[in-house]
């Protein structure tokens, strides 16, 4: 890319649609294209053709997407995979339709099977079961990242894919039930705090382990991976470590001053015992993550804090 390039960034609003705007602001890059839910649906076929036709831009990262946690994931399982699946293929293919010269595609570390090996690596897709309670939103981002393949495959289109870890961060979905654990888990922290709540009810055993990766790092190694990285294979993108959930609840309890106690209810699902990325492709690549768990949960409570009347949920 050049600092002229004209770039659609697709989800800009999105938790990490919205870093990546700001990676791409840091490094200079300023002709960028973007477009809200309201003047763009995605999952309407003619509407982004048109978008596509009309505005011609030389790359596209394609970070929107139906998302959430465990509980969404469970409940409403046919808009998690309809609405992906249309979504990533209208952009997908107009984005090669319109001559793009390269498109970045994110999916998710849930495209892995429940049970991978640890770390998991970029060759273990498709080699067993995926967890149950995600497994359409993960289908979705397996049958993406098999677009962008085979697009590459017969047409010779520029399309990358990349798998993030649990991302976190400053504009993310603080809602009690649809929301990813940490920021969930945040949530009930600060909430337990103000009302004095003498416990912290915590869904699950507290046992499996997850990695979470800071946005403005995912944002960072996006920029990064569309400007040096062009390849079929797909690309983890982490931090290579992972913590217990019950640790990231003390963590977050110690973060924002909670005094009071942790109870477990083990009624609700633990999802995939642990999903640790390995990261040695993105490692030789020449990017690694700056910002440690702790930094970046003070930071998230600081930003929610700041935001806490205007933010979503």
């Amino acid at each position: 890319m050049t600092p002229d390039s004209k770039i659609y960034v697709a989800g800009h609003r999105g938790l990490a649609g919205s870093a990546i705007v700001r990676a791409l602001g840091r490094k200079g890059y300023q002709n960028l294209i973007t477009r809200s839910h309201r003047e763009l649906d995605l999952t309407d076929q003619v509407a982004v053709q048109s978008f596509f036709a009309a505005e011609q831009p030389s790359h596209v990262i394609l970070a929107a997407a139906k998302v959430g946690g465990i509980h969404a994931n469970d409940t409403y399982p046919a808009e998690f995979i309809r609405d992906n699946l249309a979504i990533q293929t209208n952009v997908i293919h107009s984005a090669w339709q319109a001559g793009v010269e390269k498109l970045v595609f994110l999916g998710s570390s849930c495209i892995y099977p429940k049970f991978a090996e640890q770390p998991m690596r970029e060759d273990s897709l498709l080699t067993g079961t995926l967890e149950a309670t995600n497994e359409w939103y993960a289908i979705a981002k397996i049958a993406g990242i098999k677009m962008c393949q085979a697009y590459r495959k017969q047409y010779g289109f520029d399309a990358i894919s990349l798998m993030p870890t649990n991302l976190y961060g400053p504009g993310d979905n603080f809602h009690l039930e649809n929301s990813h654990v940490l920021p969930a888990l945040l949530r009930k922290f600060h909430e337990a705090k103000l009302s004095n709540a003498p416990q912290v009810v915590m869904w699950g055993t507290g046992s499996p382990k997850r990695e979470f990766l800071h946005v403005d790092d995912l944002g960072d190694a996006v920029v990064h991976l569309t400007e040096t990285y062009s390849d079929s294979e797909i690309v983890n993108v982490g931090v290579g470590t992972d913590v217990s959930i019950r640790e990231l609840a003390e963590l977050i309890k110690d973060v924002v001053g909670y005094e009071g106690e942790i109870t477990n209810d083990t009624t609700k699902p633990d999802g995939t015992p642990r999903k640790l990325m390995d990261i040695s492709r993105l490692d030789r690549l020449g990017w690694s993550a700056a910002t440690t768990l702790r930094e970046g949960v003070e930071s998230t409570y600081s930003w929610f804090l700041a935001n806490e009347e205007s933010m979503r949920a």
